[in-house]
């Protein structure tokens, strides 16, 4: 069983979205079948269908939710320091060679990447390119337009 590697910061929405579907959400769901079957003929009722669809997607998601918890290789960030190569949970400041544009990003776990907060997966394209650089070195990553380089100008840990 392979171990996803994660902050402790990205496993705790998991963790909390998996104890509302259990402690709330499946049994909203039962409820709401048990009321559809009181409404007669369940061929036709289509509030009996919608409820047993959902109450499919919610233990499908907690079920997927549960996997990745126990999969979950929480790493201490604070225990990460130093050094100038870049790995999981560092934040690096990347420059694109063609625009000079500056961007700060943090390499963290596939669940927990969110490009908004310029957070990205040590598994994307960009993140494998970046894992073992140091200050000064242009990873090369495969885009569909097309290749494009990224020279490493920071990398820290918080």
């Amino acid at each position: 069983m392979e171990k996803i590697p994660m902050t402790a910061e990205g496993l705790e929405p998991l963790k909390a979205e998996l104890h509302q579907l259990k402690a709330v959400e499946r049994y909203a769901v039962i409820k709401q079948i048990a009321e559809a079957r009181e409404h007669g003929d369940l061929s036709e009722n289509a509030e009996y269908h919608a409820a047993r669809e959902r109450q499919s997607f919610i233990e499908g998601r907690i079920s997927e939710l549960e996997d990745i918890v126990s999969r979950a290789d929480v790493i201490d960030l604070s225990k990460l320091s130093g050094g100038k190569t870049v790995r999981f949970g560092a934040s690096v400041t990347v420059a694109d060679v063609e625009t000079d544009e500056e961007t700060t990003y943090q390499l963290v776990g596939p669940y927990e990447a969110d490009l908004k907060k310029n957070k990205i997966s040590v598994q994307s394209p960009l993140g494998r390119a970046l894992i073992g650089k140091t200050i000064g070195d242009t990873a090369e990553v495969s885009a569909p337009g097309g290749s494009k380089g990224y020279e490493v100008l920071s990398v820290k840990f918080k």
